[in-house]
């Protein structure tokens, strides 16, 4: 193959600003669905006997209050309902702000008059999750990234040199932006698995990314000339073309089987993770090389 990477180059820098502009537009306009991993709350997996409607749910909520962070008295039927269905009957989950002890109880006996065939044996799972716990979780996701980044960039400068590195680097953060954007443009509820479906993405671009700078360096001992390298680098990239569809097309048909079959549970994560193989693709090949490219040649530029 020879298709030439470097000549449109503004064309995929042009490109990757479009998505992150409108990643950003989703963000300022739609903002971050945060679940009660990072807010906390409660969240009640029931089985109501006999099935149920939204409608039925928000009404028993709207008759039950309770108090919020700022310690003000809410009533609950603003909180997050996602219905799942269960082999053996309907179950709803109902996520609100951290109930104590004593309001969970009001809010049970609610649905319990409600569904008269409510039992103790239909509360299949019950969680508290503190605000205290969710700042952590940040906290640790971003220390995580910021972590990852840093031992990317010795690597890379190690092994190959610091252009490199900080040119794989700008790629990831593309990369991480998009996973980020996704949950945003698709409302996704932002909870733990966010975090693992960004540094999954992580790990997988620069996989693909080194393979290719790792092709560019060898080339590179054959034809060192600067005069030459558009077409060293379009030569390394094409070389590793096929390596990369083929990779990411696989990998795509194992996360969209999980995507389509895997059920509501898992979406927050095989979601994400789809379009992060798609853009992690995009970005080892359209972005990382032409932005160490440009580098190479500004540098040579100021030099003479």
């Amino acid at each position: 193959m020879n298709f030439d990477f470097i000549g449109r180059s503004k064309l995929w820098l042009f490109i990757a600003f479009g998505i992150v502009a409108l990643g950003l537009v989703s963000l300022f306009v739609q903002g971050l669905n945060f679940g009660i991993d990072f807010t906390g709350g409660t969240k009640l997996m029931l089985n109501l006997p006999g099935g149920f409607t939204v409608a039925e749910v928000l009404e028993v909520l709207g008759g039950v209050e309770a108090t919020n962070a700022a310690g003000e008295l809410v009533t609950l039927e603003g909180s997050y309902i996602q219905r799942v269905i269960g082999a053996e009957g309907d179950e709803v989950v109902i996520r609100t702000v951290p109930l104590t002890e004593a309001e969970r109880e009001i809010l049970l006996n609610a649905i319990g008059e409600k569904w008269t065939e409510f039992s103790e044996d239909d509360i299949r799972n019950v969680e508290n999750v503190g605000p205290v716990v969710g700042g952590e979780l940040i906290r640790n996701a971003l220390m995580s990234l910021a972590l990852a980044s840093i031992a990317i960039i010795a690597y890379i400068s190690y092994r190959f040199e610091i252009k490199f590195a900080v040119s794989a680097l700008a790629a990831l953060f593309f990369d991480a932006f998009v996973v980020i954007a996704s949950f945003s443009i698709f409302q996704i509820e932002l909870n733990s698995l966010f975090v693992a479906a960004v540094l999954t993405i992580v790990g997988y671009s620069i996989n693909d990314t080194i393979v290719v700078f790792d092709r560019i360096r060898e080339n590179l001992k054959y034809n060192p000339s600067e005069k030459m390298l558009a077409q060293t680098v379009n030569q390394s990239i094409n070389q590793c073309l096929v390596r990369c569809i083929n990779t990411s097309l696989t990998t795509l048909l194992v996360v969209g089987m999980l995507l389509l079959l895997g059920g509501e549970t898992i979406t927050p994560f095989t979601l994400p993770l789809f379009i992060g193989v798609i853009c992690g693709t995009f970005s080892s090949l359209f972005i990382a090389s032409p932005l160490w490219y440009t580098w190479k040649i500004r540098g040579s530029k100021g030099r003479a």
